[in-house]
């Protein structure tokens, strides 16, 4: 599993040269309706196990959490289940928020 930052992920999704990766918000419900980032899926983690042959090995795949420790628990879940490219979002949603969109709202 690697780990990529708020600000480089912003970058990766702007740019048009490399695909863009698929982002897993493994919050609680409450959680995305506080603040989400655009594009993301939400599976809350407890879904994961039960859900994870829904999504695309072949993704490039950015795991998202609050603050990042839910995401690099399942990150690493995926990465042992045969996902070749797992990211997790250091800092989560909150420095996500503080760092590229300011504007969002945080918990």
């Amino acid at each position: 599993m690697q780990s990529v930052g708020p600000q480089e992920l912003d970058q990766w999704r702007r740019d048009a040269s490399r695909p863009a990766p698929a982002l897993l918000d493994v919050r609680d419900p409450w959680e995305h309706e506080r603040c989400l980032i655009e594009g993301s899926v939400a599976l809350p983690m407890s879904q994961v196990v039960a859900k994870l042959d829904e999504l695309d090995r072949d993704r490039d795949w950015v795991v998202i959490c609050h603050h990042g420790m839910r995401s690099m628990q399942v990150a690493m879940y995926m990465e042992r289940s045969g996902f070749p490219r797992v990211f997790n979002l250091q800092g989560g949603v909150d420095a996500w928020a503080r760092m590229v969109d300011p504007a969002m709202s945080r918990y």
